[in-house]
């Protein structure tokens, strides 16, 4: 039975960097995120990736963990890929990466894209609008928009998941030249472990 605690709070991964203990933190989150901003020294392995080698990536790692990302789902999820293919040294940072800058963790900021979540909140926003405007000025049928948007946002709240910020994901302006690939990821994870 894995006893291992699931999360980690934004101060007890502060003091563990300071205090120089074993640990590697990996975000999760889009290359573009990541690259807006991250926590010093983490390691950038998008959830799909981690998914998709986690096998390979548990082999690698022998050491504590910590699986962050925007907001504590997509780095739940990567530690039950984790756990799944038997590595239970794997916590998620509570609050993800606002919350560690919020409680003064080390960050690097890099470019102003717009976090992924507000860019979902604009999109659907947006097409809400949008939907009753069209319904009042051209047909009423448009108004279908708002409503469609709205049940898709109750569904992605009942369930924890996002379709429309997977699919702004791909977006062209979220997708960066430095997109982590599986050779890339192992070679800093062996020069981390060695």
């Amino acid at each position: 039975m894995n006893t291992i605690p699931q999360t980690a709070s934004p101060s007890e991964l502060k003091e563990w960097i300071a205090s120089g203990t074993d640990v590697v933190v990996l975000d999760v989150r889009s290359a573009a995120e990541f690259e807006t901003l991250h926590i010093k020294g983490s390691y950038n392995i998008p959830l799909p990736l981690l998914a998709e080698h986690a096998e390979e990536l548990a082999g690698k790692l022998d050491t504590q963990v910590v699986l962050v990302c925007q907001s504590g789902v997509r780095a739940a999820e990567a530690r039950a890929n984790l756990a799944a293919v038997g590595f239970g040294n794997a916590h998620v940072l509570a609050g993800g990466v606002p919350s560690y800058q919020q409680a003064g963790g080390e960050i690097v900021e890099g470019s102003k894209r717009w976090a992924l979540e507000r860019q979902v909140r604009m999109a659907a926003g947006s097409l809400v609008v949008a939907g009753l405007a069209g319904g009042k000025f051209l047909s009423p049928q448009l108004r279908t928009v708002a409503g469609v948007i709205g049940a898709g946002l109750t569904f992605s709240a009942a369930t924890n998941t996002c379709a429309m910020g997977k699919a702004l994901a791909m977006m062209p302006w979220n997708k960066t030249g430095n997109e982590p690939t599986r050779e890339s990821v192992m070679a800093q994870l062996a020069t981390k472990t060695s």
